[in-house]
């Protein structure tokens, strides 16, 4: 019985690797004034951020319609056939209005197409990494209950931190105000950011300086691990360098059985900005 992973674009798994393992991504559209673009359909995370640094105001984020995903939901099922088991894990509901999305499409269509949708209460490569394992799963014969039981693990589980390196776009969005983001960068201030249980981003600590704030979030990550085999994901917006020593970083100071290093795509960089770094772990269980 076939299982597919569907999911947004929101959750920056790489095109290549999405494309193996079957996941299908259904696109957010970004939009820099009236001119409209689908997140990794019709711009690339290079574009956007050429783009988002020369713009004097923010874009703005839309998640998709449900047409789209009951179209993607169809779509499925007519290649698959009425045997096929979906599972969609899309970006928290705190967030965006994907997940909701997501269930109007489920009920728009006939109960014969087996469909569950999860709020991961997660972003960016954090529900992408549980896409990429559950379409893992799915292809090494586990069926959708086992499949199920793996993701609330994950969910459970999962840790993530992000360290801006700047806080300008914060303030653009409304989540700090003004003088904050003057006063941050004067001081040279680098909030650690989290997902908190209910998928609304918060601030874990603020640390001066990128090194400082770094060994706290691994500090943290010791307490997390506890020496036992961790997977990994390395995110960043613009800082490929900067990614690729913190990814070696963790594979020296940590039982690394799987590792990733992503890019932030359009949706979650019009929130962060360009400078961004975020750890993922969770236990290989």
């Amino acid at each position: 019985m076939p299982i597919v992973i569907l999911t947004d674009s929101a959750s920056d798994i790489d095109a290549a690797e999405r494309q193996s393992l079957g996941i299908v991504a259904v696109p957010l559209k970004v939009m820099f004034g009236s001119e409209t673009y689908q997140d990794g359909v019709t711009i690339s995370s290079t574009a956007f951020f050429e783009k988002l640094k020369q713009s004097s105001v923010l874009p703005t984020t839309s998640q998709p319609s449900p047409l789209e995903f009951a179209e993607s939901y169809k779509a499925i099922h007519q290649e698959y056939g009425d045997d096929v088991q979906i599972i969609a894990i899309l970006l928290s509901g705190s967030l965006s209005g994907t997940y909701q999305s997501a269930m109007i499409a489920k009920s728009m269509l006939e109960e014969s197409i087996d469909i569950t949708v999860i709020d991961s209460r997660k972003a960016s490569y954090v529900h992408g990494m549980i896409c990429v394992d559950a379409a893992k799963a799915a292809r090494a014969g586990k069926n959708k209950e086992q499949i199920l039981d793996m993701i609330d693990r994950y969910l459970d589980e999962v840790q993530v931190y992000f360290i801006v390196d700047t806080l300008e776009f914060l303030q653009k969005g409304g989540r700090i105000g003004r003088a904050s983001a003057v006063i941050g960068s004067l001081l040279n201030i680098k909030p650690i950011l989290m997902l908190d249980p209910a998928g609304y981003v918060s601030a874990f600590d603020k640390v001066r300086g990128t090194k400082k704030a770094l060994n706290k979030v691994f500090e943290t990550l010791q307490e997390y691990a506890k020496d036992q085999p961790v997977k990994i994901a390395v995110l960043h917006s613009c800082v490929p360098e900067q990614a690729a020593e913190i990814q070696e970083r963790l594979k020296q100071e940590f039982q690394v059985t799987d590792t990733h290093l992503e890019e932030i795509g359009p949706v979650i960089g019009t929130h962060t900005g360009p400078g961004l770094l975020g750890i993922v772990m969770v236990k290989d269980f």
